[in-house]
């Protein structure tokens, strides 16, 4: 089973700015770009699932006109993880005690008070598992730490426990990777 992981387009924020929550919309320029590209891309009839946030269902609007045989459906699970008070704050202007707090005990402590890193790998494991049990190749439309979850899943890695293992790497706005499941 192959898996579409799809990142949303640039998102209408200035950079440097924690928003993994937050509800904000992206270019509509780059959505429709990365829209055209992945109808293009995408083999027939593949389900899509969808994080709620409105990043991710502008660029499914968009690729529902050139692709109506992709079918979507809304997946909370598959919505960035949230970072709490720190949420519409500079990264930069974030105390470094508090990044301490969250590298000293990377899995279980809720950076910004509302979620963990385990909790997180934990809510995107249960749609990656739901979607094996499914069977088909399926598309996530969906942002970079679920993207970054589902890569350490797809290697078998479902505790996170140090910083160090939480990949760098996440496509690019508005490109995706494909994982075999």
């Amino acid at each position: 089973m192959k898996l579409w992981l799809v990142r949303h387009a640039q998102p209408l924020i200035a950079p440097g700015i924690c928003y993994g929550a937050t509800d904000v919309a992206v270019d509509e320029q780059a959505t429709r770009q990365a829209a055209q590209t992945l109808a293009r891309t995408l083999p027939p009839g593949l389900p899509l699932r969808i994080s709620p946030l409105q990043r991710c269902g502008q660029l499914e609007q968009a690729l529902s006109g050139p692709r109506p045989d992709l079918l979507g459906k809304t997946d909370a699970r598959l919505a960035e993880m949230n970072f709490g008070c720190w949420e519409g704050q500079r990264w930069d202007a974030i105390p470094q005690a508090y990044y301490d707090r969250w590298t000293a005990d990377f899995g279980n402590h809720r950076f910004g008070g509302q979620e963990s890193v385990q909790e997180f790998v934990r809510r995107v494991a249960a749609v990656w598992d739901d979607t094996l049990r499914e069977g088909v190749d399926t598309v996530w439309i969906t942002h970079a730490g679920v993207i970054r979850a589902a890569t350490l899943i797809a290697q078998g890695v479902r505790d996170v426990t140090q910083a160090a293992q939480w990949p760098q790497d996440a496509p690019a706005f508005g490109c995706w990777c494909v994982l075999e499941g």
